[in-house]
């Protein structure tokens, strides 16, 4: 427990930062799902998902929530994924 008063008020800003993080992360999960799931339905919508998904990661790195490689990272692997399956046989629209 904080004694000093400055350490109350970092107390309380941590706490509602963290609650903005969990969000942002949130959508972040519910982007890359959305596109994961796409791939394995082997839909051609998935190219689709996936600039909205890069957006979002854009956007966290942005605001500090997820570091800017790790956006990266992760936009880099699912449009190689969204794109393997939108150029193999048997894709649906």
């Amino acid at each position: 427990m904080p004694i000093k008063k400055s350490a109350f008020k970092e107390a309380r800003k941590i706490k509602k930062r963290t609650i903005a993080n969990d969000v942002v992360r949130a959508s972040i999960r519910k982007d890359m799902k959305a596109v994961r799931r796409s791939i394995v339905s082997k839909a051609t919508d998935a190219l689709a998902l996936v600039n909205a998904a890069r957006k979002t990661l854009a956007k966290a790195a942005r605001k500090g929530v997820i570091h800017r490689n790790k956006a990266a990272r992760l936009t880099s692997r699912l449009e190689r994924q969204a794109r393997a399956t939108a150029t193999a046989p048997g894709a649906t629209k």
